[in-house]
């Protein structure tokens, strides 16, 4: 008799190729129409599946995963964070969480680059004056921006995405600095002409670009703070690819109206999909560039993603450990 396929539940619409190998290769249940789910149909999902596919839009907390069935083993999320999950709630039920680690490094940091070039040389403002009919013609001291050329740069969270981030900007011609929780070998120091701070503050106090790359945890909620955000430069500049929770977005947005920063680069907020207004006031002010969480969205990273919990689910259900294994320990 052949062995029953797993029943997987995917939450959100992936790419036909993924969806298309999930069919073949589990009894699949997919989401067509590409609508979050509610917390009761992500609960009665967690009752009946066998496997879990969530993304970082389904928040899986302690309350949801006690209702779990007992024949759900594996929470196979389609991200790499997993901030989404409690997967310390998860472990205790006996679940295993898995991400999809490596596969947006280079697109997340493409990103953060281009975050970086939009806010210094004031790229959006600029694309919105010709359809606008505002454009009049050059003049020398019109739409200035920052040379980046030279200017220190400074990584929260020295990682995949961060180092990745460092090679780019080291062809800017920028001076590549970093905080870590750990710090980094003296060989990637070296491979990246990198300078450590050991001390957050002190770092920020002295960049002209800050770029935030760390995961979002218990530990980085809030990393750049109020207090914190007050030791930046008045022309310095912050751009955030990681997830909104890690800035103090209303201390952000209060210090962006006072002119007390230069500007921001912002593809994640707070509280997404919810933007507040008065940040989205001060675009039109040439102050900040907001993009709708777009750092990992090319075609071939999140294949590359569906293809990665593919292979955690067919190992997980063949009896081995899932190459992606997230344990608490490591959050």
């Amino acid at each position: 008799m052949a062995k029953k396929k797993p029943l997987v539940i995917v939450t959100r619409k992936l790419p036909d190729v993924v969806e298309t190998r999930m069919c073949e290769l589990f009894e699949t249940r997919l989401n067509e129409t590409d609508k979050p789910m509610t917390s009761a149909e992500l609960a009665e999902a967690l009752r009946v599946a066998d496997v879990l596919v969530p993304t970082v839009t389904d928040r899986i907390d302690a309350g949801l995963i006690a209702q779990a069935g007992e024949s759900l083993k594996l929470i196979a999320n389609f991200g790499n964070g997993v901030d989404n999950i409690d997967v310390t709630a998860a472990l205790r039920r006996g679940i295993t969480v898995t991400n999809t680690p490596g596969v947006l490094t280079e697109d997340t940091a493409d990103m953060t680059m281009a975050l970086i070039l939009a806010v210094a040389r004031r790229l959006v403002e600029g694309a919105a004056v010709i359809p606008a009919g505002e454009w009049e013609g050059w003049s020398p001291t019109w739409m200035l921006g920052r040379r980046i050329t030279g200017k220190r740069l400074g990584i929260v969270g020295m990682g995949r995405i961060g180092q990745a981030l460092a090679r780019r900007a080291a062809a800017f011609g920028l001076s590549i600095h970093y905080h870590n929780r750990r710090r980094v070998s003296p060989a990637i120091e070296e491979s990246l002409s990198a300078t450590y701070w050991e001390s957050l503050d002190q770092m920020l106090a002295r960049m002209d670009i800050v770029s935030v790359n760390c995961p979002h945890t218990p530990a980085t909620y809030h990393l750049l703070s109020a207090r914190r955000l007050k030791y930046l430069r008045p022309t310095a500049i912050v751009v955030n690819t990681a997830r909104g929770e890690i800035i103090d977005e209303n201390a952000l947005t209060r210090m962006l109206e006072a002119g007390e920063i230069g500007g921001a680069g912002l593809d994640v907020f707070e509280h997404e999909p919810a933007v507040s207004p008065k940040l989205v006031k001060l675009v039109r002010a040439g102050k900040v560039t907001l993009l709708p969480h777009m750092g990992s969205a090319t075609v071939e990273g999140r294949i590359d993603m569906g293809e990665k919990v593919i292979i955690n689910v067919k190992t997980f259900m063949d009896g081995h450990r899932p190459p992606d294994r997230v344990l608490p320990s490591m959050l």
